[in-house]
Order: C-alpha cells, then structure tokens, then sequence
C-alpha cells in the first residue's frame, strides 16, 4: 500500500453542537486518558458536518483463543462508538503476534506461530462479535500491508524514528538500566503498530493504558507520512475478582465471556461492592445518569445486591440470552437458600484398595473440588464443606461406599458415586 507524502490540507473548523457534545460525553465514559482531546472535537464536529463518519481503529494480537471481560473494556467503547454512527476497524495483528508485544513486559515475549495465531484469531473474532455489531465492523488483518512492506519498507519505516525516543518507553528503559536483554526486533513491533494506524488512515486508535506509547507512534508516524494524526483512547485496566490485580487468566480472576452462565453470573455476584461501579461503568450499557441514579439509591439504603445482580443479568443477557440469565439468577438464589443445583458434575470413584472407607480430605481433591488435602482441611474447618447440604466440621471423617453430593464454598459441587 503506498502512502503519498504530503502536507495535510488545512481544515475548516466546524460547530460544535449539541449532537458533538453528546459525542464527547460518549467517548469520555469510563476513559483514562483521550489526547489530544480538542483534536477530537473538531473531528467530530467536522463528520457531524460532513455527514462522513470517522475511522476508528482497535488492534488486537490473538495471543490466547479465548476472551473474559476485561478484554471487553475496549471492545465496549467501539460498541458505544459504532452505535452514533462511526466506522469501526477491528484489527488482527497476525503479523505483530509473530513478533511478540513487548509492552508492560520485563522479558522477551515470545512469538506465536502463524497456525496459533490464525486458530486464535477465528476464536477471537467469533467472541468479540458478542459486543460489537458485526455487520457495521470492518475486519482487517495488518499482514496485508506489512508483509507488502518488504525489507527495504521496513529499513525506511525505521528510520522515521530514533532510538533515543525508543528507549523512553518504560518497559525498554527498566529493562536495559536492569541489564536485561532487549532483541531489536522488539523495537519494531511499535512501528508497526503505528504503521497499521498509516494503512488505515485512522481517526482515533483505542487501546489498554499499557498501549499508550504504540498509540502515540500511530500519531507520529502518521505525521511523517503526511497525514493528519489520529487521537488516542486509553481504557482502564479492568481488576479481576480478586479487586486487586488486573484480570488475568494466569491470576485465576478472570470471567471468561464462554463461561457457562450459571459459573458468569456467581463470578459477577462475588465482586466487591465498590468495584461492582467501575464495572457499571466499564461493562454496562446503561446510560451512566441512570447507574448515577442506582448508585445514590444504594448510598441512601438500598441494597447493593440488588445493583449487583441487575449488573450480572446484563451481562449473562449480552453472552448467553435473557433465558439463560434468568436461569442463573434461579440457580444463585437456590445456592444462596442452601439449594443443590441440577447441573452438577458427577464423578465415579473407586474405594483404596483394601480399604471399605476413603478420607473426605482425599476425596474432595480426588474430584477435584480443591486443589489439596490441606485446602480441603482449610474449607472443613472454616465451615465450607457440606455433604447433601449439611455442614461438615470433622476433619477425619471417612466415608463408605454410596452416593452423595460434595459442596465446597458456594459454587462448588460434585455428585459423588463411591463404590468398591
């Protein structure tokens, strides 16, 4: 794709009227950080003139197959943004998932193999198609323009940049102040994340707050090549259930969007009080007067479940349909009561040989209820065991052949068939 150099034309400016103020308030909800933002007004002050949407651009590289919901933070924004008449790129990076983002890294990250990364993208884009409106979004993979760049594009491409600028982005810096090695490749995974905004002629770039320095190279090179720079939109890093860390499968506190219902809308229901508004905020549809609203009525006395569980039929609505959020409200409330759900894994397990009895520490890890002897040793003392519903307190109880069901804390349930 070849991209004239020249100066951009100088534009009118446009009124800003009520329909760009709405827009603005649009593009605010939730946001860290939008720069510049008067560029932005006068962007879309000059499409509510013009009549022509603008161009607003979210790469993703396919790392893993799956989506939770911390990944929809953006996804939502473009949703929120597609909705008042914009164009939307959905970008798959499966020429940068075979370099590997360094950012917010303190080692290489490795690269993906081009199968990985087209089975991931297929999955990827099937599940973000959950938030965005797929006949209104334009999908684009940045191998079309970057394989085309050849050898010589990208020694040109480099030279648009200087090391010195590099070396100022945090991850960089700590790494080679900390004497840990940066390959140059990694170096160019920025450029062409700033390339791609070059190919597309993108009027605004979205992306997490550990993406603001590849955006800002979607800025800069964009200028080199004589084009108008787009702004850029940071989201909030979204906190996973634990209320602390980021959402993350490898810290278990994820809520993944192809979780079956029942396991969604129990995660939902576990969030703490407080970080169940940032997640109106981030995740919701709602307009944010109306969750302004719900928040005074809980400050005043009303009961935060009852937000808490207008937040997670939302969400089980958008993934699952309003059937199997109504079943999963069922099915909390009947845990709540004590209740036994319908759909609980059953597990056949053999007595010890030589043995008519089995440890219910043991057989509690052996159906994989925890991850140990001594966590279940933990639960049973803390009172989180039960067997058909009653609590269990004794620590060395052991249990015959039969059958019965096994509950650990509040969502954990297996029907056990014990036998010789």
């Amino acid at each position: 794709m070849s991209h004239t150099e020249k100066a951009p034309e100088t534009k009118p400016d446009y009124p800003v009227t009520d329909r760009v103020r709405e827009a603005l308030a649009v593009t605010q909800r939730g946001v860290d950080e939008l720069l510049p933002e008067n560029e932005w007004i006068k962007k879309l002050a000059r499409s509510e003139a013009t009549g022509v949407p603008l161009r607003i651009k979210l790469g993703l590289d396919p790392t893993a197959p799956d989506i939770h919901l911390g990944h929809t933070v953006v996804l939502n924004k473009l949703r929120q943004l597609q909705d008042i008449g914009h164009s939307v790129i959905f970008l798959i990076g499966d020429f940068t998932s075979l370099i590997g983002d360094p950012s917010g890294r303190n080692t290489t990250r490795p690269p993906l193999t081009a199968e990985q990364v087209k089975a991931n993208a297929e999955t990827y884009y099937k599940q973000a198609s959950l938030v965005l409106n797929p006949e209104k979004t334009e999908i684009r993979y940045n191998s079309e323009w970057c394989d085309a760049l050849g050898a010589r594009g990208m020694i040109q491409l480099a030279s648009r940049y200087t090391v010195a600028r590099m070396m100022e982005r945090n991850d960089f810096h700590d790494r080679f102040h900390a004497g840990t090695s940066i390959s140059v490749h990694e170096f160019l995974y920025p450029l062409m994340q700033g390339y791609d905004s070059v190919a597309l002629k993108s009027d605004l770039e979205l992306g997490g707050t550990d993406q603001k320095f590849n955006l800002l190279m979607g800025r800069h090179l964009q200028g080199e090549y004589g084009q108008e720079p787009q702004c850029i939109l940071t989201m909030p890093l979204l906190e996973g259930l634990d209320g602390v860390e980021k959402m993350s499968k490898s810290k278990n506190n994820y809520i993944g969007i192809s979780e079956a219902p029942n396991e969604m809308f129990g995660k939902l229901m576990s969030i703490s009080d407080d970080l169940m508004w940032k997640y109106f905020t981030l995740l919701s549809f709602k307009p944010m007067a109306e969750i302004e609203a719900l928040k005074a009525e809980c400050a005043a006395g009303r009961n935060p479940r009852d937000a808490k569980v207008m937040l997670g039929q939302e969400i089980v609505t958008r993934f699952h349909g309003a059937g199997a959020a109504a079943g999963a409200l069922d099915d909390f409330n009947n845990r709540a009561r004590g209740g036994i759900p319908d759909d609980i894994q059953q597990a056949v397990v053999a007595l010890p040989d030589g043995s008519d009895v089995v440890g219910l520490g043991v057989l509690l890890k052996q159906v994989g209820l925890v991850a140990s002897t001594s966590e279940a040793m933990r639960m049973i003392e803390q009172g989180g065991v039960r067997i058909d519903g009653q609590v269990v307190s004794d620590k060395g109880l052991r249990l015959p052949a039969g059958q019965f069901v096994l509950q650990v804390g509040k969502r954990k349930f297996a029907k056990v068939i014990l036998g010789q």
